[in-house]
C-alpha cells in the first residue's frame, strides 16, 4: 500500500477549464415572465400593520411641522411686509382649496369604485333570487351609469324597445349586458391588446435588469386604470392603487399568477420559443400575463358578471396582440 500521494495522468485533449466549458442552453430553463411576475408580487404584497404606523407617523409629523413652519411664516410677513404677508396668505388659502378639491375627487373615486361593486352585487343576488324587480332596478342603474356615454345612444335605443319584452330576470340581465356591456368590454379588450404588445416589447429590446420590471408596472397600472374608466370607475391616485390591490389580490386568489406550459405553446406557437432568443421568449411570457392581469381588471371592474357573453380569452389577445412583433424564423 502507497503512502504517498497518488499521480493520475491526464491527456492534454482533456483537460478542463471554465472557459472552455459550453454555454448553458436557453432551452433548459424556460421563459418565466420574471418581469411580470416581480411587478405582480409586488402589487399584491399588503403593507404591514408596522408600516402603515411608521408611515402614518411620518406623515403626521411631517404635515405638522410644515404647517406650524408656513404659519409663523406667514404670521411673520405680515408684521414685516403686510402686503406681501396678505399676498402669501392668499396663496396659502388657494392651495388649501385646491387640496380640498383634490380630496373631493378621492372621494369620489372611491365612491364610483364602489357603485361598480354594489351594481355586480346586486346582479348576482337578483340571478340567485330570480328577482324581476331587483333586476330591473339594475338594470336602470347601469342605464344611469351609461347614460352620458354618446358611444351607447344607438344601444340605449335598442334596449329601450326590448326591455319590456323581457319577463326572466336571467334574460333581461342578458339583454342589459349585450346591448350595453358589448362595446366596453370590446374597448377593454384592445387597451389589453394594446398593453400586452406594449410590455412585450419593453421586456424584448430593454437590456437592463430592472427597467422591464419597472416598465411592465407602469404599464399595467395604466392599462388597468383605464379599462376602470371605460367601466365608469374613473380612479384617483388612492383609488387606483385600491383598485390595482384589488386586481392582482383576485389574481393570487384565483392562481393566475404563473403561466402554464399548455397556454404558452398554444401562444407560442409551439415549440416557436426554443426558435428565439430568451428575451424574446420572456416578452411572449410577460405579454400574456400582461393579457391575465387585464382580463382580471375586467372582472374587478365589470358592474355585471358574465352572462351571455364570454369571457375574454387571454390566448386569443395575446394573439393578436403579439402577431408580427415576433417573427417566426424560417
Amino acid at each position: 500500500m502507497s503512502k504517498g500521494p497518488v499521480l493520475i495522468d491526464i491527456d492534454e485533449g482533456d483537460t478542463a477549464a471554465p472557459d472552455r466549458a459550453p454555454p448553458v442552453p436557453d432551452d433548459l430553463v424556460p421563459p418565466e415572465g420574471r418581469a411580470m411576475q416581480a411587478a405582480m408580487a409586488h402589487a399584491a404584497r399588503p403593507p404591514s400593520p408596522l408600516a402603515r404606523l411608521f408611515w402614518g407617523l411620518v406623515i403626521g409629523l411631517v404635515g405638522t411641522a410644515v404647517a406650524v413652519a408656513a404659519w409663523d411664516f406667514a404670521v411673520d410677513l405680515l408684521q414685516r411686509m403686510p402686503v406681501l404677508g396678505y399676498a402669501v396668505a392668499a396663496m396659502a388659502v388657494a392651495l388649501l382649496i385646491v387640496l380640498l378639491v383634490i380630496a373631493l375627487r378621492e372621494i369620489a373615486a372611491f365612491a364610483r369604485l364602489n357603485r361598480l361593486d354594489s351594481l355586480r352585487s346586486s346582479a348576482q343576488a337578483a340571478l340567485a333570487d330570480e328577482d324581476l324587480g331587483g333586476a330591473r332596478s339594475t338594470v336602470a342603474r347601469l342605464r344611469s351609469l351609461y347614460k352620458d356615454r354618446p358611444e351607447l345612444r344607438w344601444n340605449h335605443a335598442r334596449l329601450d324597445d326590448r326591455e319590456g319584452e323581457q319577463f326572466d330576470p336571467a334574460s333581461l340581465l342578458e339583454l342589459a349586458e349585450t346591448e350595453l356591456l358589448g362595446p366596453l368590454d370590446a374597448q377593454a379588450t384592445r387597451e389589453i391588446e394594446l398593453a400586452a404588445r406594449q410590455v412585450a416589447t419593453v421586456t424584448a429590446l430593454v437590456p437592463l435588469a430592472l427597467a422591464d420590471v419597472v416598465g411592465a408596472l407602469v404599464l399595467n397600472l395604466r392599462m388597468i386604470r383605464r379599462i376602470a374608466e371605460i367601466y365608469g370607475g374613473r380612479a384617483g391616485v388612492l383609488g387606483g392603487w385600491r383598485l390595482t390591490r384589488s386586481v392582482m389580490a383576485h389574481l393570487v386568489a384565483t392562481g393566475a399568477v404563473a403561466v402554464g406550459d399548455d397556454m404558452i405553446s398554444s401562444v407560442a406557437g409551439g415549440n416557436m420559443l426554443s426558435k428565439l432568443s430568451r428575451r424574446f421568449g420572456e416578452g411572449v411570457v410577460n405579454g400574456a400575463l400582461t393579457a391575465r392581469v387585464g382580463v382580471a381588471a375586467i372582472e374587478v371592474c365589470r358592474p355585471m358578471p358574465f352572462l351571455r357573453a364570454a369571457r375574454p380569452s387571454v390566448t386569443g389577445m395575446v394573439k393578436r396582440a403579439l402577431t408580427g412583433l415576433f417573427a417566426r424564423k424560417s
